[in-house]
């Protein structure tokens, strides 16, 4: 029987980016809000959420992010603003947009999609949102309190950084928080 891993693909950020991220979290955390801030080594752009797969299929799926990425050059994104899904009245996670070569983003979202459905993964049914995760709320929470916090980061941006690549992690779920490890990776290095 063959060994099931927790897996995802996304693009890690520069140290600049995650200390912009820790920054934004500090000064909400004096709000006094009940969130759950992701810790810095656990602060990435999600790309595609693939949940628990055998561990000898990583090759296959290497070989569908190498094929989908081949076309590619690096994108330049930013971090922007400060919001929260689904909304204020239930808020649930705490998040920074993005800007940047935003369309890119998405084609190539859109081609590991496909690339990953024809090994047989699902296609998400909705509609990508790239996004940066600051914190996650559990249970109720005063909306217009968090709105409120949220305006003091109105112009919040980070440094622009150049993705050059996407990877594949494998996320260990401990009692103090996830753990990330690197299984493989694809550069975009489209001439």
């Amino acid at each position: 029987m063959s060994e099931k891993i927790r897996t995802f693909i996304a693009i890690s950020l520069p140290e600049s980016v995650l200390q912009a991220m820790l920054n934004a979290q500090e000064t909400l955390k004096g709000s006094g809000l009940k969130i759950r801030w992701v810790r810095k080594e656990g602060i990435h752009l999600t790309i595609k959420f693939l949940g628990d797969i055998d561990r000898g299929d990583v090759e296959r799926i290497h070989g569908a992010m190498k094929q989908a990425t081949k076309a590619f050059s690096p994108l330049v994104l930013q971090g922007e603003g400060v919001g929260v899904f689904p909304d204020l009245k239930r808020p649930r996670v705490v998040w920074v947009g993005l800007s940047g070569d935003m369309k890119a983003l998405r084609v190539l979202q859109g081609e590991l999609e496909a690339q990953l459905a024809g090994l047989g993964f699902p296609k998400e049914k909705r509609s990508f949102k790239g996004h940066l995760t600051l914190g996650r709320i559990k249970g109720r929470m005063d909306g217009v309190k968090l709105g409120e916090v949220l305006r003091a980061l109105g112009d919040f941006r980070t440094t622009p950084f150049t993705v050059q690549s996407v990877v594949l992690f494998q996320s260990d779920l401990r009692p103090d928080g996830a753990v990330y490890s690197r299984l493989a990776e694809a550069r975009l290095e489209s001439a």
